[in-house]
């Protein structure tokens, strides 16, 4: 069914997804030949001219901004592939009947990436034969101890001891028993990306080897700081603040990380994968590859695992003695606020108790000034015939206006209250 004024109101992504599923393919060739395996690391700017050469030799139409190419250098078929860390670049160059089982990189190739040697992190040489040619002698091919798997359900042998020649390249030699042209190429991808997502997982390796020098550094630091917050002299503040520098460098450490031992789980992820789909058989006498990669390979993506572990759980560590501080100093504070509660009840206590006796004394005066005043009303009345004597009089008034006069105070007391 053909739809052409349909497809213009398509999703805008919808042939950019699809054609996903035609992305990265392989070079598809026939043995005998050499396959030339570079892999370079992305640096800033620094592979971008470079891939504008590999761009401006493309063969047909690509988008500028594709992330892949084919080319041809010296007439072979050589494959350029941009990834977000790092470009590789395969070449497939058939084998002469006489020539040299690992020559070196053929001159357009070298030439190419010439001043750009530095950021090379994977360079491999896989040697493609024909069971026809094949001796069933390794030594010939110049390895050592090599280890050897069939693979593809036993379609073809693939041997290497992973030993770098002189020059920086891992030799590998795959000798093809049934494999078509579009299997080995699919074949010889996957050794070649377990080879570059083996090396790119293990980047973070130093990186892990780093940290963990730093870890005990701050490892050392948090135990003394949990022994300053253990003592209660110690000043909090200053405390706190080495916490807070602390924290602060441990983040930093995390932040600078994360990202790279992420990459290094998910690169090794990838390869366990590939290995998986070699579908590897034993080699009578050898190790498998597979095994070989994976019990060297695992250890060190652990060790990065748990080192990014530490890190986290040293972070937690630090927040957690962050929070301490900050509850005894919350509870410093709250007893200094308890004493200074107590310290004013007690004045406020003692305040009463002199108000009471300052009202106590009141009374008495004031009882002994109204007594006088009705004792010097007597001697009045008793100078115009009273016959009771003043003295008297003020015995038995006394109580009386003790009483009254408690009672008057007692009632603004009462009034003050309500």
């Amino acid at each position: 069914m053909t739809v052409p004024q349909a497809a213009r109101t398509l999703h805008p992504l919808r042939f950019e997804l699809h054609n996903e599923l035609h992305a990265r393919p392989s070079i598809y060739f026939n043995e005998p030949a050499h396959v030339y395996y570079l892999t370079l690391l992305e640096q800033g700017n620094a592979l971008d001219r470079l891939i504008e050469a590999l761009d401006s030799r493309a063969l047909g139409e690509s988008p500028p901004t594709s992330p892949q190419g084919l080319i041809t250098l010296d007439g072979y078929s050589t494959k350029w592939e941009r990834h977000t860390e790092f470009l590789s670049i395969t070449m497939v160059v058939p084998k002469s009947a006489h020539s040299e089982f690992w020559p070196p990189l053929p001159h357009s190739l070298a030439a190419l990436i010439c001043g750009h040697e530095h950021l090379l992190v994977e360079c491999s040489q896989i040697l493609v034969e024909s069971e026809e040619e094949w001796e069933g002698n390794t030594v010939r091919y110049g390895f050592k101890a090599p280890s050897g798997s069939q693979i593809g359900a036993g379609d073809a042998v693939v041997w290497s001891d992973f030993r770098l020649s002189p020059d920086g390249v891992n030799r590998i030699l795959l000798i093809n028993k049934t494999l078509n042209a579009y299997r080995l190429g699919r074949m010889v991808r996957r050794l070649l990306e377990i080879e570059t997502y083996r090396m790119m997982a293990s980047l973070a390796l130093p990186v892990a080897k780093d940290v963990v020098t730093s870890l005990k550094g701050f490892e050392r630091e948090l135990t003394e700081l949990s022994d300053q917050n253990a003592h209660s002299s110690s000043d909090a503040r200053q405390i706190l603040k080495s916490i807070s520098d602390l924290s602060a460098r441990i983040v930093r450490q995390t932040a600078k990380t994360r990202l790279r031992f992420s990459a290094a789980e998910a690169y090794a992820q990838i390869v366990f994968e590939r290995i998986t789909e070699l579908r590897e058989a034993h080699v009578e006498g050898r190790q498998r590859l597979g095994v070989f990669i994976e019990r060297r390979l695992r250890p060190t993506v652990r060790y990065c695992s748990v080192t990014q572990q530490r890190l986290e759980r040293l972070n937690e560590s630090v927040a957690n003695l962050g929070e301490l501080l900050q509850t005894r100093v919350q509870v410093e504070v709250e007893e200094q606020n308890c004493a200074i509660l107590q310290s004013l009840n007690a004045r406020a206590t003692t305040q009463i108790k002199i108000l009471k006796a300052v009202e106590g004394l009141s009374i008495i005066a004031i009882s002994y000034y109204l007594l006088g005043l009705l004792k010097l009303l007597y001697e009045g009345a008793h100078g115009m015939g009273l016959e009771l004597s003043p003295r008297d009089a003020s015995l038995y008034a006394a109580p009386m206006v003790v009483l009254i006069i408690g009672t008057i105070a007692h009632r603004i007391r009462k009034a003050q209250r309500d």
